[in-house]
């Protein structure tokens, strides 16, 4: 539990460094770094509609990741640590699931790739590139272990969560990176508990 705190707070100030000091040098006298990466509160008047989205953009994750789990089943991943633990590594799940997944991952990914991108090449392009990248850094480790077939496979369908993810952000939540980081957590946090509790050798 001790080493999985460690590691979250490790990988969030690695995935945080380049996008903290991008703001320092290029926003810092516009806006608090929080803001310029979207870590704040859904400001929008269509927070119902925010809600409906997530909650099916999630239902999407959780089948996603189900399939992955499926198909790897085998193979060495991130949530084998939790493989047979049962619920007694639900503690060191959610800080796998929350902080060191899915906080960091959202920060780079839909705080900072995104919004830089959206800002010089448009929303669509940004959503796009971010979504691509998404889904190549969860497919292309497994390129030696499952083949190309299955690589691209999990390339796709983890890019297309990541670009709905985005979507939502900016479109719905005004920017705001809470819903894709819950998506993102509750996902996570579904295939550490499959891991720990059914699926494993």
């Amino acid at each position: 539990m001790v080493q999985g705190i460690i590691n979250a707070v490790i990988q969030v100030i690695l995935f945080t460094l380049i996008p903290l000091i991008w703001w320092a040098v290029t926003a810092r006298k516009e806006c608090s770094f929080f803001q310029w990466i979207g870590l704040k509160k859904i400001d929008s008047e269509n927070k119902k509609q925010t809600a409906v989205w997530t909650a099916i953009v999630t239902a999407a994750f959780l089948a996603v990741s189900f399939f992955t789990l499926m198909m790897l089943k085998n193979v060495e991943m991130a949530t084998s640590d939790f493989a047979g633990k049962g619920l007694s590594a639900l503690p060191a799940i959610l800080v796998y699931a929350i902080v060191q997944t899915s906080l960091a991952e959202e920060i780079l990914f839909r705080g900072f790739l995104l919004k830089r991108l959206a800002k010089k090449f448009g929303d669509t392009a940004g959503i796009t590139v971010q979504a691509v990248l998404f889904g190549l850094m969860h497919g292309v480790m497994f390129l030696s272990k499952v083949g190309a077939a299955k690589a691209v496979l999990i390339i796709a369908l983890t890019g297309g969560i990541g670009w709905f993810m985005g979507y939502i952000n900016e479109k719905k939540a005004n920017g705001s990176i809470l819903p894709g980081w819950c998506i993102h957590a509750c996902a996570n946090i579904f295939s550490g508990l499959l891991s720990a509790c059914v699926f494993y050798n």
